[in-house]
């Protein structure tokens, strides 16, 4: 098709109009970020029940999503039944020892952000010559990939590096004040413990739970640490972190979080346009329905999970990625377990990517990168905030070589608190009221040791560039565009910060989405029926027979995954999981385009 008309666009959606139905937890975020992207509703929508998403205007054909909680016949059907199958309970409960359901509807969301970029990806499809195409996407599927990590360590050649046991952070002060402690740095770490006289063995034993929590969402700490800081009050605390060097979080409630609410989009774009022409970026390979981003270039420098997931989306999407890694390569590629010597945690969101190792302290190796921008469509990294301008390799400084680039940051903050602390995933929960928003009243507010921002925000990293690409092709111009932790957290905890607007009770009711215990498992009811489960006593029932009686009274309900290996045989994911070159577990792609 000929290009869409590039005249007076600001935002990528702009003079496009959507229409939504269905479930409400999915459909109502899509809504939100399509209108944040300038797209605006059509009153005329319909009221089928199904989810459906159509996106037009604009010289486009229409783009077509459905969206599902799983396939017909799974007996998955709504957000509690997902989170249970895919295994999202058993990891998010592992802090506590037994499965837990998160209060916050995160498999919802994630399939929501999901479905957005399956329709931006169609649209730069389209853009660049591609025919229109209708994506699905599973909530069932966003379950997987939000535990992909967890799942390839499962599935790995050897056991874990660290126990998986409960226990972890928040800590108590005197006060009863909770808090969240991060470092990266074990010298830092024990410093911090020194300073408050804590026993050195306990100091010793707990770095290594601590340091390992991202990757096992469990921290074993002695309880002896736990006691220390209920010796002490905040204001110690907080002095100790300063001479230490690592860094405390107090955690927000979410009342609080509502009073600051900025009402900030997840992601900002920002064409370049200083002194550069409009372009026609143009590619050999053509795109197809399935592939939209092929013939595409993304640069990669990310680590750990935020902007390497980022690029794994865009990978799938059909684009080649080539990370950018330090001399020697990523050391998180030895990060155990392992398959066939390779971390099955590196495997889950690098697989099938390029790599060329670069020493960005090197000014010529930095001429280098800048050389390999010049030829790319998309330069993704998440370092620490100021580097990327300290080296020389800030949007404006890759524009001067290559206007048409989408720059994309992936960060903590964005820039947007000016008292931010440690931008990493556990401290933005403690911060922006996740530790609340994941746990129902009755339980104290604790940021989920799964790491839910981390995932959400590679997500929305990957959105944010989708609709950079949508905007290039729209204005000619390159676009810088912003992620972050934060914006993961603002979305996520949406619904709860609306229910504080209204007046109500921002958490969930005490009991909520915990699932029941039977006498081989456990096993998760809808949300719907759950009420009505609760008067049942399965505890001597087997699993089996557990669910059959909740079905024989017409309640509805699945069985709570507790071992993620067993994913591989479960019907429910039937031929979902396969095994990639490695060996390691893989996920399927969370989008199905036709």
């Amino acid at each position: 098709m000929a290009s869409p008309t590039t005249t007076q666009t600001v935002r990528p959606l702009d003079t496009l109009r959507f229409a939504t139905s269905g479930p409400a937890q999915i459909t109502g975020v899509v809504a939100e970020h399509l209108r944040l992207l300038g797209a605006r509703s059509d009153e005329r929508a319909d009221e089928d029940p199904s989810g459906r998403i159509t996106l037009f205007g604009a010289g486009f054909a229409p783009g077509h999503a459905t969206v599902t909680w799983a396939n017909l016949g799974s007996g998955l059907v709504d957000e509690a039944t997902v989170q249970a199958a895919t295994g999202m309970m058993a990891v998010h409960g592992r802090r506590d020892g037994s499965p837990r359901g998160l209060a916050a509807d995160y498999a919802a969301t994630a399939t929501a952000v999901l479905s957005v970029q399956g329709l931006l990806a169609g649209l730069v499809g389209q853009a660049r010559g591609g025919e229109a195409s209708h994506v699905t996407v599973g909530a069932d599927r966003a379950g997987l990939l939000a535990v992909s990590q967890y799942l390839a360590a499962a599935g790995a050649d050897e056991g874990e590096a660290a126990e998986l046991a409960p226990g972890g952070p928040p800590f108590t002060s005197s006060e009863g004040v909770l808090f969240e402690l991060e470092t990266l740095d074990p010298g830092a770490w024990a410093a911090f413990w020194r300073a408050l006289d804590a026993p050195a063995d306990a100091i010793r034993v707990g770095w290594r739970p601590f340091q390992f929590r991202y990757a096992t969402a469990c921290a074993p700490v002695p309880q002896a640490l736990h006691a220390v800081t209920r010796s002490h009050p905040l204001p110690r605390i907080r002095e100790a972190a300063v001479v230490s060097g690592a860094e405390v979080c107090v955690l927000r409630t979410l009342a609080e979080c509502a009073l600051e609410a900025d009402g900030a989009a997840p992601w900002s774009l920002r064409t370049l346009t200083d002194g550069h022409a409009p372009v026609s970026p143009r590619t050999a390979v053509a795109p197809s329905a399935s592939r939209p981003l092929a013939g595409l270039t993304v640069l990669e420098a990310g680590r750990r999970i935020q902007a390497p997931l980022a690029a794994h989306l865009l990978g799938l999407l059909g684009a080649e990625v080539i990370r950018i890694e330090p001399p020697g390569g990523d050391p998180l590629r030895g990060m155990p377990p392992a398959c066939s010597g390779v971390s099955a945690r590196w495997l889950a969101l690098n697989r099938g990517k390029k790599a060329v190792e670069i020493d960005i302290k090197a000014e010529a190796d930095r001429r280098r990168l800048r050389e390999m921008a010049a030829e790319a469509d998309v330069f993704l990294h998440n370092w620490a905030p100021g580097k990327a301008a300290e080296l020389g390799l800030d949007a404006e400084d890759l524009a001067r070589v290559n206007p048409a680039l989408v720059y994309a940051y992936t960060s903590g903050w964005a820039d947007r608190l000016d008292d931010a602390p440690m931008g990493t995933d556990f401290m933005v929960q403690a911060r922006t009221g996740v530790g609340e928003a994941v746990r129902p009243e009755g339980e104290p507010p604790a940021p989920s040791l799964m790491t839910l921002l981390d995932v959400l925000g590679g997500l929305h990293g990957a959105e944010a560039v989708l609709a950079g690409l949508l905007l290039r092709e729209r204005t000619g111009h390159g676009v810088r565009v912003d992620s972050s932790l934060l914006g993961a957290a603002d979305t996520l905890t949406a619904p709860a910060l609306r229910r504080v607007a209204r007046g109500q009770d921002p958490r969930r009711p005490a009991g909520f989405r915990q699932p029941l215990p039977t006498a081989d498992g456990w096993i998760a009811p809808a949300d719907e029926s759950a009420g009505a489960a609760a008067a049942y006593d399965v505890r001597d029932l087997s699993t089996g027979d557990a669910l059959a009686q909740l079905s024989a009274h017409g309640l509805t309900a699945t069985a709570v995954t507790t071992d993620l290996s067993d994913l591989h045989h479960d019907a429910r994911f039937a031929g979902s999981i396969s095994r990639d070159a490695h060996g390691a577990p893989a996920v399927p792609d969370p989008w199905s385009f036709a």
